[in-house]
């Protein structure tokens, strides 16, 4: 698949789901990396009206599932996060945000990726890093 397809593939396989529910949407792909954008409004924002770090955060494992996802034979084997963690940076208050994802370790049975989450001006809003498992689809 050429990366128009499988951004196309990505955002048909997340209707209907919390990922749809939030506005994220697959823009862009590689080979080793990959950005999703999440608009800030009235679903992601929290009581002070800013971005929610918890909507940060499930944009950032999204990414970072989906990353895996690319990297893996997805008729044999599945993807299962084992951990995130993340460090809120800055605040933001309207417009979008755009998360890029990148393997850093890539081995048969774990991929440990990072995600930077930023605003539209390029500021650095969080930082985190993701360990999916790499298991075999069971019959």
């Amino acid at each position: 698949m050429n990366e128009r397809e499988i951004i196309q593939y990505i955002n048909n396989y997340v209707k209907n789901t919390l990922i749809d529910y939030l506005g994220i949407e697959f823009t862009k792909a590689g080979d080793n990396f990959i950005e999703a954008t999440m608009p800030v409004e009235q679903k992601t924002y929290n009581p002070a009206r800013i971005l929610h770090g918890g909507a940060m955060m499930a944009l950032a494992e999204t990414v970072g599932s989906a990353l895996s996802y690319l990297n893996i034979n997805m008729e044999t084997h599945d993807v299962r996060g084992l951990e995130i963690n993340g460090n809120h940076l800055k605040s933001v208050s309207s417009g979008f945000v755009t998360a890029r994802g990148q393997i850093i370790h890539k081995g048969r049975q774990t991929h440990v990726s990072e995600i930077k989450i930023t605003d539209q001006q390029g500021n650095l809003l969080n930082i985190s890093r993701m360990t999916n498992i790499i298991v075999e689809k069971q019959a």
